[in-house]
Formats: C-alpha cells, sequence, structure tokens
C-alpha cells in the first residue's frame, strides 16, 4: 500500500507499536529491505520526506552482484531492456570483467528511476506500507522500541516501533539522530552531474581526464546526454540547492572547449568525493544501510548495489528476530559481514579517485596499473572488487571453497522437474540442498521446515562436483557444505534459531 496520508494507527500490541519494523527512506535501499521484511513475514512501514518517487536518475545501472540479489528474488525479468555489459572500468582504466567466471560489470540502460519502480511495486505487492510526504525529525529508543518523531501533512506525531532502520541517504537524519560515529574523509572537490538536452556532447563513457580535470558523458536517448564534469581545484561549496546550469555549461567550456550552452537542462545536481563510514551499522534498536552507513565517490556505480546488498544481508536476519525464531545477537552479524564490505568499498573508490581526478602526478601510477591489468590476475582481483563478486563472509570453520561465498546459480533436476539455485530462494528462505541423496542429512534439515526448505537435487554444473549438500542462507551465502563445511546441525542453529523442541538425534555430517 502506498500513500501519502495519515500513518496507520497503533496495533494494539503489548507495547502499542506501529509497525515492528519502519524504514527511514524510499530509495532502492530501503524498497529492498522492505520487500525482504515482508517475505519473513513482518509488517513494515516506509517512512519517504518527497511526496511522490524521484524523477532524476543519479544512477544508470548495477553492478553484477546487485543483478544477481535481483534475479534471487525473481526481480530481475521485471526491468525493461537492460544491457548486460562485460565491460567497465578501474579509475578510468579500461577492465574487462570476462576475467571471472560467469563475471560481467552489471547492468547498464537501467536508470535509478525505474529501479525504485520495480522495488516499489514489489514491495507494496508483498504487503509493505510505503508513506510520502512525511520526515523524521527525532529519533529516541528504550529498551523496548525505538519512538520516531515524524512530521507530516496532518503535523507532527510519534511512531513506535520494534526496530528502526535509516535507509534514509548520505544526509541520513537517522544516523545524526540516532547518535551513530561517522568518521572519515572530507570532500576535496565537487563534481557536476546534468542531464542535456539538444547539446549533441561526444560520448565519453568512460571519462576522459583533460587539462585540468575529468570529464565523462553518455547518451541517454532522444536527444539527451548525461555528464559529469570535475575541474580540479575548485573547491566543495555549501548548496541549499543545486548549480545553476551556467556554472555546469562555464566548466564543461573551460576543461573541453566545447559550448554546450544552447541545451536544455533537465536536471542538474553536484556531488563530492567525501568518503564515511560509521563505526557501527546497529545501535540497539536502530540499523543503518545503504548511503546512511557510507557514502563515497560514485567510482563504477557501487553505491546503489552496496545499498541492496545490505538490504538483502540485514531484512532476513531482522525478520528472524522478530519473529522470534532467532536471538536479537543475529543481528550483530549484520555489522560483522558489511561492514568490512563498507571499508572495501570505501578504499577502493578513494584509489579511483586519485586516478580518476589527479592531475600530471598520477599519470605514471595509472601507466603502471593500466599495464598491470594485463595480467589476469590483477584483472580477476580488481573486476571481483569493483563488482562485489569477492565478498566472502567468515561463516565459521570448515574447507569447502563455498563456503561464505555466494552461491552461484546452478542448474537443478529435482523430483518436480528443473530448477536453479536462484529460483530457490525466491521465498528467502533457508535452503538445505541434498546433492547425493542422503535421507539422514534431509531428515535433519527438515526438523527446521518452518525455515528451511530441503531440496533433494542432481546436477551437472562443474562447480558443484564433489559436493554432497550445501545450506544456503536467505540471501544466497552458503552457510554449510559438505564434505569440508563445518557441522550442519551448528550451522542450522547459527542461522535459523535453535534446534526445535522435539528431536532425534542424527548422525554428525562433517
Amino acid at each position: 500500500m502506498t500513500g501519502t496520508g495519515i500513518i496507520p494507527g497503533g496495533t494494539g500490541r503489548e507495547q502499542d507499536i506501529d509497525a515492528p519494523v519502519i524504514v527511514a527512506g524510499a530509495g532502492p535501499t530501503g524498497l529492498m529491505l522492505a520487500g525482504e521484511l515482508r517475505l519473513g513475514g513482518v509488517d513494515v512501514i516506509v517512512v519517504d520526506r518527497l511526496a511522490g518517487p524521484v524523477t532524476e536518475s543519479r544512477g544508470l545501472g548495477f553492478t553484477a552482484r546487485a543483478t544477481e540479489v535481483f534475479a534471487q528474488r525473481g526481480l530481475l525479468d521485471h526491468f525493461e531492456n537492460p544491457e548486460i555489459s562485460t565491460k567497465g572500468h578501474f579509475g578510468g582504466i579500461p577492465m574487462d570483467y570476462d576475467v571471472l567466471p560467469g563475471g560481467h560489470f552489471g547492468v547498464r540502460n537501467v536508470e535509478q528511476t525505474e529501479t525504485e519502480s520495480v522495488l516499489e511495486r514489489w514491495a507494496t505487492s508483498l504487503g509493505a506500507t510505503l508513506v510520502r510526504g512525511h520526515e523524521i525529525t527525532d529519533v529516541r529508543q528504550t529498551d523496548d522500541l525505538v519512538e520516531i518523531a515524524v512530521c507530516g501533512p496532518d503535523g507532527e506525531r510519534v511512531l513506535r516501533a520494534s526496530y528502526l532502520v535509516g535507509a534514509d541517504g548520505g544526509r541520513s537524519t537517522v544516523r545524526k539522530a540516532a547518535g551513530f560515529d561517522f568518521p572519515g574523509h572530507d570532500a576535496t572537490c565537487e563534481m557536476f552531474l546534468a542531464d542535456i538536452a539538444g547539446a549533441g556532447v561526444r560520448p565519453r563513457f568512460l571519462g576522459e581526464r583533460v587539462p585540468g580535470g575529468m570529464v565523462m558523458a553518455a547518451a541517454l536517448g532522444d536527444g539527451v546526454d548525461r555528464i559529469i564534469v570535475c575541474e580540479r581545484g575548485t573547491a566543495p561549496r555549501e548548496r541549499t540547492g543545486p548549480p545553476g546550469f551556467d556554472e555546469v555549461a562555464g566548466a564543461w567550456h573551460r576543461l573541453t572547449g566545447e559550448d554546450i550552452g544552447h541545451g536544455e537542462a533537465r536536471w542538474i545536481s553536484s556531488f563530492t568525493d567525501a568518503s564515511r563510514l560509521v563505526t557501527a551499522y546497529r545501535r540497539g534498536r536502530v540499523l543503518l544501510a545503504g548511503d546512511a552507513a557510507h557514502i563515497h565517490l560514485p567510482a563504477g556505480g557501487q553505491g546503489l548495489s552496496v545499498g541492496v546488498q545490505d538490504a538483502v544481508n540485514l531484512g532476513w536476519k531482522l525478520a528472524a528476530v522478530v519473529s522470534g525464531s532467532s536471538d536479537p545477537a543475529l543481528l550483530d552479524t549484520y555489522h560483522q559481514e558489511r561492514h568490512p564490505v563498507g571499508e572495501r568499498v570505501l578504499t577502493n573508490t578513494r584509489a579511483q579517485g586519485l586516478l580518476y581526478l589527479g592531475g600530471s602526478e598520477v599519470e605514471p601510477l595509472r601507466a603502471v596499473l593500466g599495464e598491470l591489468l594485463r595480467d589476469e590476475a590483477v584483472g580477476r582481483h580488481l573486476a571481483g572488487m569493483v563488482s562485489g563478486l569477492d565478498i566472502r563472509y567468515d561463516l565459521g570453520p570448515g574447507e569447502h571453497p563455498l563456503l561464505g561465498m555466494r552461491m552461484p546459480d546452478c542448474d537443478l533436476l529435482t523430483g518436480s522437474g528443473p530448477t536453479t539455485t536462484a529460483r530457490l530462494l525466491h521465498p528467502a528462505r533457508g535452503v538445505l540442498l541434498d546433492l547425493a541423496d542422503d535421507p539422514d542429512l534431509r531428515r535433519l534439515g527438515e526438523e527446521w521446515e518452518e525455515r528451511v526448505d530441503v531440496v533433494r537435487a542432481t546436477s551437472e554444473d562443474r562447480r558443484l562436483t564433489g559436493t554432497r549438500a550445501l545450506l544456503l542462507r536467505p540471501d544466497g551465502h552458503v552457510a554449510w557444505a559438505a564434505p569440508d563445511g563445518g557441522d550442519l546441525a551448528a550451522a542450522l542453529t547459527t542461522w535459523f534459531g535453535p534446534r526445535p523442541a522435539a528431536t532425534t538425534e542424527h548422525p554428525a555430517h562433517q
């Protein structure tokens, strides 16, 4: 349900909460999280300060890891004309993602407005409540709940929730009001972003370093070009609104010698190279996701994708805690797993910023890195870093190569017919995949049947050669594997709550 009027009233529960979870922000991160929570059976209200969806798109696609995440929820087919690309860059130095098995840079030619529209339809169809035109002004939490002061068309009121998630962007009110530390590096430069009609700009898709700065241009269709311009040595300004078109056109002319002043600016914005990361993704009953937790130079289009991955990591865990099937300590693994990812994103985007935006002093470094990228091992390393395909969580003891990794999409044959591992994850439940017809293993897994689907299957995928069984978390990461993947009962307990009371002993599965 979507609305802009009065927020639904209390539920009459013991704490008189308005919803078990309230999410601040209806961008891709907040909407993805809302859908994940609904798949977990949890009621959620998404509160957004804007009266309607945004009509401008900062992002023009998403990385390979976000592509996989959308596919595992059955969302990828909802996008119109997505273009899968194997070409990317690192700080403007071309990079081929074919060096990764089945790898690609991600999806291009999908504006962020379309991504948000797809996610909004999905989340609300699952029963999430989206309330626009309401701004969060303060946050207070107790041991039992979070109180959120909200100002909307009908005045001020206080909402109550068991948990609050701030997905409200880089200037997050939730982050500030809840007292999160947000250390990092201040901006050193300001960049303009604009969609210009009728200017006939020459394409510079990967960006072009020019004396005095960097320019980028890509055709959006219908005579509209997306341009980005960074003029070296210009200090960031405190702005109350977007830059004027004269500023953008002037900077473009100084750097390229091209006059775009005759064009029409459809949309103008600015951003900086500021880089910050919260010290903790959770403070009690308040959690952060997406740009609310980490800001960085938008190099490689990683921001939207990392935020969506934050949401998918958090959603099933928060749903399990709210429903009572798991202890609140499960939420600590959200920070443990995603904070290192945030650190890595900040590291690579700062490095790309130096390569992209530095002066002549970085040319030797660019030359050396360009030479190194011709080495396949270096290419694999950097492609995995920027795409997120190298993310591996520490999920316990075991030597299996898939343990902690995101499960690759493999073709399977089950008693019900052919399927894939991605389709098995559509309901956002755990999956115990028996590839060796082991009845003892299946009986053990069925003790957690309320939270885990037990699937007997065969596969000819070479990535599963020698693998007898796998336990997949709802976010698609492998929590246990046989052989050499640890103890199954311990993994089930860790990720899906205690063993149900009525149990029998089963052989250990090492």
